[in-house]
């Protein structure tokens, strides 16, 4: 019998930045709001079921304006994981968070936020990813 696979391209129109933080979600989101003038807000985990081979329930946080939105993911699984990468993005798995910003202008410009992430003493590094090159990019879309 034939098999036929549906390939789906997408288009990833938002920046992605990864964070080695070794703050609780928590805390770091609490550093962020104060820093960066946020209202990270805890949202509903996000879960995943991955069919027979199990499931992610990722911790998000949401800052949300009229023109902007900017997320905070923790790559890794809140709940203990069968999986082999139990991350949301297992290409970059050596960062503990992903911010995720579409539309963002003024402090959430791309390079103003990597420098301020990057003088924020809760993070140990930072770094800016072009998330069309991700193999794992559906995971990042909501």
């Amino acid at each position: 019998m034939k098999t036929l696979t549906l390939d789906c391209d997408y288009d990833c129109d938002f920046d992605l930045f990864g964070v080695v933080s070794s703050s609780r979600d928590h805390k770091l989101a609490w550093t962020l709001n104060r820093a960066l003038r946020l209202r990270l807000v805890k949202q509903q985990d996000l879960i995943y079921d991955l069919l027979t081979r199990g499931r992610l329930v990722i911790s998000n946080y949401l800052h949300a304006t009229e023109t902007a939105t900017l997320r905070l993911l923790r790559n890794r699984s809140v709940d203990p994981s069968v999986l082999k990468k139990p991350f949301l993005a297992p290409d970059i798995k050596e960062y503990d968070y992903l911010i995720q910003v579409q539309n963002g202008t003024g402090p959430l410009d791309a390079d103003e936020l990597l420098t301020q992430l990057s003088a924020l003493p809760e993070v140990q590094y930072a770094c800016r990813f072009d998330p069309n090159t991700l193999k794992f990019k559906e995971n990042l879309l909501f």
